[in-house]
């Protein structure tokens, strides 16, 4: 079986989608919500895509936090 390589960096598009649903969760039931919701869904669609297409070479720009 050949191996995986696994990822060590995390792609921007996940990073963007996962603040979004911070933002999402801070606020009511409602439209503005649910298409918070669904961009975030569209980010992480992209960011599998470009992984599967071998092109996720996006760094982390975080600040790493100890």
């Amino acid at each position: 079986m050949p191996r995986m390589q696994i990822p060590t960096e995390t792609s921007t598009w996940l990073l963007q989608a996962k603040d979004i649903l911070d933002e999402a969760r801070r606020l009511k039931p409602g439209p503005e919500r649910k298409e918070l919701r669904q961009t975030a869904k569209v980010l992480r669609e992209i960011a599998k895509l470009e992984a599967a297409s071998g092109s996720a070479v996006v760094r982390d720009r975080r600040p790493k936090t100890r």
